[in-house]
């Protein structure tokens, strides 16, 4: 039975890594459309071509992390080799050099493909702690809810303060515009990156020093090709890919839509009211009350499928999205009932992604060891890898949507520009019916993932003999 203290620890490594993915997802598409001053088009290609590296990068991290011995473990280690090259690359991303539009745009590719890069050689070898620190299924669960628990944690603490800690470096500067509500001041976005990065490669050492690897898998004898061959043999993996792909892909779709959809449709003066306690409605307080909900899901996840079992746990969650995405559609954007009435939507689809997202790991850590058991090796990394990929290309066509189909709404990046009804129309499709389609088609492989409670139960007890 692992400590407190290490589930504590092992929680604040994805504290960091979710502050870092979370102001990605929401708020890096806006600041290469309004910041940095790339086109729609050619920041959809950046965050797709990304994802072609992607695919090479993560199961390569994969491969060598299963393949690392050390006094330290196989993947604990590279919390510490990697945590300062994190933090760095996340502030050289939100850097804007004077290189001229050509120059400019090759160092957007290069820093976005380097902080991806950074982010599998820390995250791969993370996750894939999770098949290493204990051999209970439950126990898997309950250390990826921790690890949740404090993911959501950390996104909400960075979203809420995110716009105005750029509007604080930006006032300091004397950049920041009356009536701006997130200034475009890029020194502003990287200061503002600057503490976030020292923020996060301290948590990342936190883990490190709290946990430990506890179980001791088979050793490595196989070569690179048979460890790909049998990983591509493996059929829940395979399924569960494609339920998590779109899962994340629906995440994506809403967190780069939500900064579009309030500077486009909610009112910068917008206030909603608690006990005649007045607050500003704005993109950082949807997305954080979000982040809250998110956790309210993750404490829900574990009693909800120590009752229902992982899968209809999942399947579920997915349906009750489907059908708050719709609702969303019809909700007005103007007025406090309305604003209200989205906060709540928002609230739902919070808890229900929360409730979903410990299962994603600890459902990968079940396929680890289907797979040790029915392949005779264990490839922990390399299956973990694949949540990586499956995470960062659900992210990457979720922005590079975004900016395609704003684009091809007619959406116009010029401050102060007045927008089309289709461009507005639009932003409410990528608030709605878009991510609800896309729940659909993650929720048609869940429907069909073969490992139930029951099989697990049978894998766990044949693996206890063929570990001794």
């Amino acid at each position: 039975m692992a400590s407190l203290k290490e589930k504590i620890g092992y929680g604040f490594g994805d504290m960091s890594s979710s502050m870092f993915w979370k102001i990605f997802s929401a708020y890096l598409p806006i600041f290469y459309a309004t910041v940095f001053h790339l086109s729609l088009e050619v920041t959809g290609v950046l965050m797709l071509v990304t994802r072609i590296w992607d695919a090479v990068s993560d199961p390569m991290m994969g491969i060598i992390s299963d393949r690392t011995n050390t006094r330290w473990g196989k993947y604990r280690p590279y919390l510490l080799w990697m945590s300062i090259p994190f933090a760095i690359a996340g502030v050289l991303l939100f850097t804007k050099p004077e290189f001229g539009e050509t120059g400019n745009t090759v160092w957007a590719f290069i820093t976005y493909i380097l902080m991806m890069t950074v982010y599998t050689g820390i995250n791969v070898p993370y996750g894939s702690m999770l098949g290493v620190m204990t051999e209970d299924s439950d126990e898997k669960t309950v250390f990826s809810s921790f690890r949740m628990f404090f993911a959501y944690a950390g996104s909400f603490i960075v979203l809420a303060m995110w716009e105005p800690l750029c509007n604080f470096f930006a006032n300091m500067l004397g950049t920041l515009k009356a009536g701006e509500t997130l200034t475009r001041d890029p020194q502003a976005w990287q200061y503002a990156m600057m503490v976030i990065g020292v923020t996060c490669f301290a948590l990342f050492l936190l883990t490190f020093l709290m946990t430990r690897e506890h179980v001791k898998t088979v050793e490595k004898t196989t070569s690179v090709k048979d460890d790909l061959g049998s990983l591509f043999h493996n059929g829940p993996w395979w399924i569960l890919l494609g339920g998590v792909l779109f899962f994340n892909f629906f995440n994506a779709i809403r967190y780069a839509a939500i900064p579009f959809f309030f500077t486009t449709l909610i009112a910068a003066d917008a206030h909603l009211s608690i006990f005649s306690v007045e607050f500003l409605f704005y993109a950082g307080i949807f997305l954080a009350v979000g982040e809250v909900a998110n956790m309210a899901g993750v404490a829900m996840a574990t009693p909800i499928t120590f009752k229902l079992g992982k899968k209809s746990t999942f399947l579920y969650s997915l349906v009750g999205l489907i059908a708050l995405c719709i609702a969303f559609y019809f909700v007005p954007t103007t007025g406090t009932g309305a604003y209200w009435t989205l906060l709540v939507l928002q609230i739902l689809i919070s808890i229900l992604t929360g409730v979903i997202s410990p299962l994603v790991w600890s459902m990968y850590a079940d396929i680890s060891d289907y797979a040790e058991l029915k392949f005779k090796t264990a490839s922990t990394g390399l299956i973990f890898s694949s949540s990586s990929m499956a995470q960062k290309f659900g992210g990457a066509f979720g922005g590079a949507a975004v900016m395609w189909l704003l684009a091809a709404f007619g959406f116009n990046t010029e401050e102060g520009a007045v927008q089309t009804e289709e461009a507005i129309h639009g932003i409410q499709l990528l608030m709605s019916w878009i991510p609800a389609g896309i729940a659909v088609l993650s929720a048609i492989f869940i429907i069909i993932y073969p490992l139930t409670t029951k099989r697990m139960k049978e894998i766990g007890e044949q693996l206890k003999e063929f570990r001794k």
